[in-house]
């Protein structure tokens, strides 16, 4: 009995290549997909790769076949995400592709954006390219988490990260939370933080720590951009002299009317960098988080980081919106006065309310252990 096998090594090969040079652009291409591509000629060798380096600038499969130039016809393509078909700040992608003249075209998984949706895939196969879909799809699923999540869910994938010593606290009773985590976990995190679209704290933060939020690792190919910053100050108690107030770097702060009211008395109002907007509270006068997420999407951010108290980070965990969990766990007690992890906003009365999350990876981070938890689902 014969098995019919759809996919080569070698096309696993060009594939996992395709979706390393999309990786380079993680960092950078937000709002757009991380894409990576690789162009093989007749004979089946390599000819051009690229991979999308920033929103506005030309997509992976432009970059590989100005490498190409013309030896890509008759060839393969292998490209991490299906070429787009609509007219954004760039040319449709697959008038390239169709222009260049491949014989075929392996997609790792079709763009999930309404406006493309398998029209890119269909535009192939109507020029009678022959077209194959899946080849490492999850990884390209993964790799595009947040992409994926605003076109499919409408809001961005979000990851609360946390420090915190073996019993669960995230910082003594006065707030000190320097440092409960070395430096090479302090160090993992400027890489969350540099594919964050948004970086969102409480004012209790910025209260004790004065951050600034922003990537410092100078390794990380920001290509010059930096995550938005995001507080949550629903009494308006930012101060004037905070960093996220003074530096270059964008801030948005969510506030309530009255908040608005007593940051504008002292001066704080929307200015170059700094946008200050309304969000609705609770009955307690938390801020709604589910809101800042809408917001967050129509800001077009794919991801974010949410580095807070346990209050505002119980916020999210209760509110169902918490994708996944970053936990730096360093081996240390620090006892039940020290401030927990968590804060949810109401007692739970059973354990079936638990808030359920499945380990994904769990790894040595200099003398600490990084612990990715995801949600279940149901």
């Amino acid at each position: 009995m014969t098995i019919s096998v759809p996919y080569s090594v070698a096309d696993h090969t060009h594939m996992a290549r395709a979706l390393e040079l999309a990786a380079r652009g993680l960092y950078s291409t937000a709002p757009n997909p991380a894409v990576g591509c690789v162009v093989l000629d007749a004979a089946g060798t390599t000819v051009g790769d690229g991979w999308h380096q920033r929103a506005g600038e030309p997509h992976a499969e432009v970059l590989a076949f100005g490498q190409s130039q013309g030896r890509e016809r008759g060839g393969t393509v292998y490209v991490t995400l299906e070429p787009c078909s609509h007219v954004g700040r760039t040319p449709p992608c697959v008038d390239a592709v169709v222009k260049a003249g491949p014989r075929r075209v392996v997609v790792a998984m079709e763009d999930p954006n309404p406006r493309v949706a398998g029209g890119g895939v269909r535009r192939l196969r109507e020029a009678g390219i022959e077209v194959q879909v899946g080849l490492l799809g999850a990884q390209a699923a993964e790799l595009n988490r947040g992409f994926v999540s605003r076109m499919t869910r409408g809001r961005p994938w979000v990851t609360v990260k946390l420090g915190a010593s073996l019993d669960g606290r995230t910082a003594l009773a006065d707030g000190s939370s320097k440092w409960i985590t070395g430096p090479a976990a302090r160090a993992d995190v400027q890489r969350l933080r540099a594919r964050a679209s948004a970086v969102l704290t409480g004012i209790g933060t910025v209260l004790a720590d004065d951050p600034s939020l922003t990537v410092r690792d100078a390794t990380l190919d920001l290509r010059g951009r930096q995550p938005l910053r995001v507080i949550f100050d629903a009494r308006g108690q930012l101060p004037p002299r905070a960093r996220v107030v003074n530096d270059e770097h964008d801030t948005l702060l969510l506030t309530s009317k009255a908040g608005a009211a007593h940051l504008q008395a002292h001066g704080i109002r929307s200015q170059s960098h700094l946008e200050l907007e309304l969000l609705p509270v609770d009955a307690d006068g938390r801020l709604d988080p589910a809101a800042a997420v809408g917001r967050l999407a129509e800001r077009q951010c794919n991801e974010v980081l949410v580095e807070s108290g346990p209050r505002l980070a119980g916020s999210f965990v209760a509110a169902g919106l918490a994708d996944e969990l970053v936990v730096y766990l360093a081996p240390t007690v620090m006892g039940a006065t020290a401030r927990p992890a968590f804060e949810l906003p109401q007692a739970l009365r059973s354990l079936d309310e638990r808030a359920r999350f499945a380990y994904r990876d769990v790894r040595a981070v200099g003398g600490d252990l990084r612990l990715t938890l995801r949600a279940e689902e149901g």
